[in-house]
């Protein structure tokens, strides 16, 4: 395994879907030893281990990645046993992540004072819709319902069409990132006092972090912001423009470099005419501006205007699909994409590891196991099961 910036860090993973296992995920990337549980398989259960082994568009492809450089094993946290197991391995850990409904640990009798009694440098990662207190704690809380709550949805889209979603699961992903987050956070704490302590991430407050001034403008000055499509109001030209061939996106709202897309369309009098010269008056004429420049591209291949746009340093690029990712040679220089070995998917290609690390870089070494596969290392080598124990333990649905 690739040594990164994590490695000596284990976490014990009982998160199921994103919100809870993308945290897991970041942090295996970058070398913590991930050890994921799962419920193990019954007899005529058709969903076994996390409801992500079974979702994917065309074949389950999800949890290949979600689940990539982490241990897996299988454990009835139901159990008394199971209980006392996960217990033992907790006594080993450095982390604790979760995102059951809130008291779900503690009917188990698994809250944070049972479990940092033995451990007391442990850090609990918890992640939920509402957090772990105030009156939606108990609810049940999907990304979705967290990301309308936190005001994304209502920003999302066109304003002549109801409130949308990004096509992505990013109030579970931005939960997670900032579980992430907050998990750093509590280690440097460790290192500092010794002390463990209770990661509280909310998919609703980690939405609500994204949302820029909007909770100000109302409070100050009473202003509501609404979707308003492809654009931001009074910020122009920044838009999709058509070509002969498909769409592409420009970015020319500071004055300087709208000098030089005028320039490049060969038209460099809109730079000093006043409905354009100014960012407010571009920002006034904007739908003026912006059938402009459609004009002028869709006239022409997307790949002649972003050859000029390049030419003339103005931001532009197209809206990529993933044969466009796959194709790129930036992507490639970077290897921002790489293909991993799998036993079934003999074309399996996922994202790297982000943020990119100088001395202590992180690394995919397998994709997301078959359900138990780390059963006999993680009972047997790091707990000291005899055989025995685990024929006992998998007899009686323990594991």
């Amino acid at each position: 395994m690739a040594q990164g910036a994590l490695d000596g860090l284990r976490l014990i993973e009982l998160g199921q879907l994103i919100a809870g296992p993308f945290c897991g995920q970041l942090m295996a990337d970058h070398g913590a030893e991930v050890i994921k549980i799962e419920p193990p398989a019954r007899p005529g259960d058709a969903a076994e281990g996390d409801p992500m082994r079974q979702w994917g568009r065309g074949k389950p492809l999800w949890f290949p990645v979600v689940a990539r450089n982490k241990k897996t094993i299988t454990l009835n946290l139901r159990d008394p046993r199971g209980q006392d197991l996960l217990k033992q391995l907790v006594k080993k850990s450095d982390f604790l992540l979760e995102n059951f409904r809130p008291g779900t640990l503690e009917k188990w009798g698994l809250g944070y004072e049972v479990l940092s009694a033995d451990n007391p440098g442990l850090i609990m990662i918890r992640v939920s819709g509402y957090g772990q207190t105030g009156p939606y704690a108990p609810r049940a809380g999907y990304g979705s319902i967290g990301e309308a709550m936190g005001g994304i949805r209502n920003l999302a889209g066109d304003p002549s069409t109801p409130p949308s979603r990004v096509g992505l699961s990013i109030g579970d992903s931005l939960a997670a990132t900032f579980a992430c987050l907050g998990a750093m956070m509590a280690l440097h704490h460790r290192h500092r006092t010794g002390e463990g302590q209770i990661v509280d991430s909310a998919i609703y407050e980690a939405v609500l972090a994204m949302m820029e001034s909007t909770v100000p403008e109302y409070s100050e000055a009473g202003f509501i912001r609404e979707r308003t499509g492809s654009i931001l109001p009074g910020v122009a030209p920044s838009n999709v423009y058509p070509c002969a061939d498909g769409d592409i996106l420009i970015g020319a709202n500071q004055n300087s470099v709208f000098t030089r897309l005028a320039e490049a369309m060969g038209q460099s009098e809109l730079a000093t005419d006043p409905r354009y010269a100014t960012h407010n008056a571009r920002g006034e004429n904007q739908t003026e501006l912006d059938a402009l420049i459609s004009d002028w591209t869709r006239t022409r291949k997307a790949a002649d205007v972003l050859a000029t746009m390049e030419d003339h340093g103005v931001p532009a690029g197209k809206i990529y699909k993933a044969p466009d990712m796959l194709e790129d040679p930036h992507f490639k220089a970077r290897e921002a994409l790489v293909k991993v070995a799998h036993p079934e998917f003999r074309n399996l290609v996922m994202q790297n590891v982000f943020p990119k690390l100088s001395a202590s870089p992180g690394k995919i070494n397998w994709p997301g196991q078959p359900l138990g596969a780390s059963n006999h290392e993680i009972y047997q080598e790091l707990l000291g099961l005899s055989d025995d124990d685990l024929a006992g333990l998998r007899q009686d649905g323990v594991i």
